[in-house]
Parts: structure tokens; C-alpha cells; sequence
């Protein structure tokens, strides 16, 4: 019976799990090393920010400044889009969105692993902002500037922003890489960089983040998106003549 169930574990490990690509061993190692760049940028800038946010030195002397200029600027058109976005990334519509576009995912590619990267990157983003704004305890600004009502939780670091760029960012790397079109990767990212700049002027212009929360967000993202590449490589690239180890190859059926 356990080899059995052992066996039926394999083949749907195999069928669902593995997803092996074939690249360049200097593919790889551009992705390797684009991981790491990630990875100690984002952990280096925030680590400033945090520092700046707890001494008030440093970057966080712009948060006051940028919140006035802001102010100065609320016009009640303006006002109604970024309420738009703020509530389409926001703690309610933003998982139903991820969450419609994983079961798409699933039933379009037949297949699980990216789709669990992109929900692994998605909790870790909702975890790490639970867990460190309740440390920092960096207040918001005035409840007075905020135009959607008051919110009197911390604001280091911006869970809106940290969520647009955990979705859009993985989510464009997700799928560049297996599609492996230069045009393709620079729409895809240039829209997300877009989106995420349009979230983070949402969040300073109706009042509820500093500038150092919002771009705290911005690099915890890029260390999550660098380990995201980083497993994802080790995951499933092989080159070709290099031993294999591991289930055997499920070949990639689309680039979805």
C-alpha cells in the first residue's frame, strides 16, 4: 500500500510538479546572477530605509516634504482614480484577483509549479508586512490627509505597494522566462513598473503612506523576486550534458 501511494505521489509530482527547461549554461548564469543583484539591492536599501525610518536620519526626511507637495496637489477627479487604485490592489479585491488568476493559470497550463511560485511570493509579501510594520511602528501620516477615512495601523512597510509588486513583478518574470522574448519582457515589465509607480503615487496622494514605506516596499519585493528566480532556476533549468538528477523531465507545454 505505501508504495502504492509512493508511486501515484511520483507520477503526480511528475505530471503536475516537475517542469525542467533546457538553456545555455550562460543563460543560467545571468539569472543566477541577476537573483543575487536582486537580492542584495533590495536587502541593502531597505535595510537604509529602515534605519532612516527608526533614527529619522537619512531618506525618511523626505517623508514630509513629499506628503505636503501631495497635499497640495488633491483634486477631487484626481481624487476618484487613485481611490481606483487603491482599492483594486487593496486587501480585498487584490487576492480575488490572484486568486482568479492562478485557477486560470492552472487550468490553461495543466501544470502547478508557477503557479505555487506565485502564491509562495505572494504570502511571503503578506507575512513580511504583518510581521514587520508591528515592530517598526512607524505611524502614518496625519489622519487628517487621509481621504478614504482614518486607518490608524502602522505604515512601514506599505502592504499596497508590497502587494503590486510581489504580483506584478513575479508574475512578468514568470512568464518572460519561458516565453524568452525580449519584447515580451520589456512590456511586461515596463507595464508592471508602471503600475507599481501608479500605486505608489496612490498611496502618498490620498494620505495613508510616507515616501520611505512605499519604497521599503519596493525593495523587500526585489529580494522576494530574487529568491523567486533563484529557486525557480535551480528548480528547472538544465543544460544540456549536464548530469540530471532528480524526476524525470516533464517537458514545458506552453508558455503560459
Amino acid at each position: 500500500m505505501t508504495t502504492l501511494k509512493s508511486g501515484r505521489l511520483a507520477a503526480w509530482n511528475e505530471k503536475f510538479v516537475v517542469e525542467e527547461r533546457y538553456l545555455p549554461a550562460a543563460t543560467r548564469r545571468r539569472l543566477y546572477l541577476t537573483s543575487a543583484v536582486l537580492i542584495v539591492v533590495g536587502l541593502i536599501a531597505f535595510v537604509a530605509l529602515l534605519v532612516g525610518v527608526v533614527t529619522h536620519t537619512g531618506f525618511e526626511r523626505l517623508d514630509a516634504p513629499v506628503e505636503d507637495w501631495f497635499e497640495s496637489t488633491v483634486r477631487p477627479s484626481t481624487t476618484s482614480f487613485m481611490v481606483v487604485l487603491a482599492v483594486v490592489f487593496g486587501p480585498v479585491a487584490l487576492p480575488i484577483i490572484i486568486l482568479v488568476v492562478l485557477i486560470g493559470w492552472i487550468v490553461a497550463a495543466r501544470h502547478l509549479w508557477r503557479p505555487f511560485l506565485l502564491a509562495i511570493g505572494m504570502v511571503t509579501g503578506v507575512v513580511l508586512a504583518q510581521v514587520i510594520a508591528p515592530i517598526v511602528q512607524h505611524p502614518r501620516p496625519p489622519i487628517g490627509e487621509m481621504l478614504m477615512g482614518p486607518d490608524r495601523s502602522f505604515s512601514f512597510p506599505s502592504g499596497h505597494v508590497l502587494g503590486t509588486c510581489d504580483f506584478l513583478l513575479i508574475t512578468s518574470y514568470l512568464l518572460a522566462s519561458r516565453l524568452q522574448r525580449r519584447w515580451f519582457a520589456i512590456a511586461a515589465f515596463t507595464v508592471a513598473i508602471v503600475a507599481i509607480a501608479a500605486q505608489i503615487v496612490s498611496r502618498l496622494y490620498l494620505g495613508y503612506h510616507w515616501i520611505s514605506d512605499t519604497t521599503a516596499s519596493v525593495a523587500l519585493s526585489l529580494v522576494i523576486l530574487g529568491v523567486i528566480i533563484a529557486v525557480d532556476t535551480r528548480r528547472t533549468v538544465r543544460v544540456s550534458g549536464e548530469p540530471v538528477t532528480g524526476p524525470a523531465s516533464q517537458p514545458q507545454r506552453d508558455g503560459t
